[in-house]
Protein backbone atom coordinates (compact mmCIF):
# COMPACT_ATOMS: atom_id res chain seq x y z
CA UNK A 1 0.00 0.00 0.00
CA UNK A 2 1.20 3.26 -0.46
CA UNK A 3 0.18 6.24 1.27
CA UNK A 4 -0.21 9.80 -1.25
CA UNK A 5 0.43 13.06 0.86
CA UNK A 6 -0.85 16.10 -1.24
CA UNK A 7 -0.31 19.92 -0.54
CA UNK A 8 -2.73 21.69 -2.53
CA UNK A 9 -4.80 25.10 -3.14
CA UNK A 10 -7.36 25.31 -0.65
CA UNK A 11 -9.91 26.26 -3.46
CA UNK A 12 -8.70 23.19 -5.26
CA UNK A 13 -9.95 20.95 -2.78
CA UNK A 14 -13.60 20.08 -3.70
CA UNK A 15 -12.35 19.78 -6.77
CA UNK A 16 -9.81 17.10 -5.92
CA UNK A 17 -12.45 15.48 -3.86
CA UNK A 18 -14.48 14.91 -6.02
CA UNK A 19 -11.98 13.55 -9.00
CA UNK A 20 -10.80 11.16 -6.51
CA UNK A 21 -14.56 10.02 -5.37
CA UNK A 22 -15.37 9.26 -9.20
CA UNK A 23 -12.37 7.39 -9.62
CA UNK A 24 -13.92 5.10 -6.21
CA UNK A 25 -11.13 6.80 -3.62
CA UNK A 26 -13.66 7.82 -1.55
CA UNK A 27 -11.25 7.58 2.07
CA UNK A 28 -8.93 10.85 2.84
CA UNK A 29 -8.02 12.79 5.36
CA UNK A 30 -7.53 16.73 5.09
CA UNK A 31 -5.68 19.41 7.23
CA UNK A 32 -5.30 23.07 6.57
CA UNK A 33 -1.58 23.44 7.14
CA UNK A 34 0.53 26.76 6.35
CA UNK A 35 3.82 26.39 4.38
CA UNK A 36 6.46 28.10 1.36
CA UNK A 37 7.69 26.79 -1.31
CA UNK A 38 10.38 28.22 -3.94
CA UNK A 39 8.06 31.26 -4.65
CA UNK A 40 8.51 32.03 -0.93
CA UNK A 41 5.48 33.51 -0.04
CA UNK A 42 3.63 36.28 -2.22
CA UNK A 43 3.60 40.31 -1.82
CA UNK A 44 0.11 41.86 -1.10
CA UNK A 45 -0.92 45.46 -0.67
CA UNK A 46 -3.04 47.31 2.46
CA UNK A 47 -4.01 50.16 2.57
CA UNK A 48 -1.52 51.05 0.04
CA UNK A 49 1.55 49.79 1.33
CA UNK A 50 3.48 46.40 0.17
CA UNK A 51 3.80 43.46 2.68
CA UNK A 52 5.04 39.68 2.29
CA UNK A 53 2.99 36.92 3.32
CA UNK A 54 5.86 34.11 3.36
CA UNK A 55 3.57 31.29 4.62
CA UNK A 56 1.02 30.44 2.61
CA UNK A 57 -2.26 28.71 3.81
CA UNK A 58 -2.99 25.35 1.76
CA UNK A 59 -4.64 21.88 2.67
CA UNK A 60 -2.80 18.64 3.16
CA UNK A 61 -4.52 15.66 1.80
CA UNK A 62 -3.90 12.43 2.72
CA UNK A 63 -5.04 8.62 0.96
CA UNK A 64 -4.01 5.44 1.52
CA UNK A 65 -4.34 2.78 -1.38
CA UNK A 66 -3.13 -0.10 -2.96
CA UNK A 67 -0.11 -0.28 -4.93
CA UNK A 68 -1.84 -0.04 -7.85
CA UNK A 69 -4.32 2.11 -7.48
CA UNK A 70 -1.21 4.38 -6.87
CA UNK A 71 -1.04 6.17 -9.87
CA UNK A 72 -4.83 6.52 -11.23
CA UNK A 73 -5.22 8.92 -7.75
CA UNK A 74 -2.06 10.80 -8.15
CA UNK A 75 -3.70 11.40 -11.83
CA UNK A 76 -6.93 12.21 -10.38
CA UNK A 77 -5.23 15.10 -7.85
CA UNK A 78 -2.81 16.84 -10.65
CA UNK A 79 -5.95 16.94 -13.20
CA UNK A 80 -8.41 18.64 -10.59
CA UNK A 81 -5.42 20.70 -8.67
CA UNK A 82 -3.51 21.71 -11.44
CA UNK A 83 -3.99 25.67 -12.04
CA UNK A 84 -1.17 25.96 -13.96
CA UNK A 85 0.17 28.80 -11.41
CA UNK A 86 2.95 28.94 -9.21
CA UNK A 87 2.13 27.18 -6.12
CA UNK A 88 -0.11 24.32 -7.31
CA UNK A 89 1.08 22.32 -4.70
CA UNK A 90 3.25 19.28 -4.11
CA UNK A 91 2.56 15.25 -3.52
CA UNK A 92 4.59 12.70 -1.68
CA UNK A 93 4.18 8.95 -2.18
CA UNK A 94 5.30 7.18 1.12
CA UNK A 95 5.47 3.66 1.97
CA UNK A 96 2.52 1.93 4.07
CA UNK A 97 3.57 -1.07 5.81
CA UNK A 98 0.60 -1.95 7.75
CA UNK A 99 -3.48 -1.18 8.09
CA UNK A 100 -5.22 -1.22 11.00
CA UNK A 101 -9.32 -0.58 11.99
CA UNK A 102 -9.26 0.10 15.36
CA UNK A 103 -12.92 -0.75 15.83
CA UNK A 104 -12.99 -4.39 14.13
CA UNK A 105 -9.06 -5.35 14.76
CA UNK A 106 -9.29 -5.96 10.63
CA UNK A 107 -5.70 -5.49 9.20
CA UNK A 108 -4.43 -4.71 5.41
CA UNK A 109 -6.27 -3.76 2.63
CA UNK A 110 -9.73 -4.87 4.71
CA UNK A 111 -9.15 -2.01 7.34
CA UNK A 112 -8.79 0.65 4.30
Amino acid sequence: MKKIEAIIRPERLNNVKTALEERGFLGMTVTEVKGRGRQKGIVQQWRGREYRVDMLGKVKLEVVVDDEDCEPAINAIIEAAKTGNVGDGKIFIYPVEETIRVRTGERGRDAV
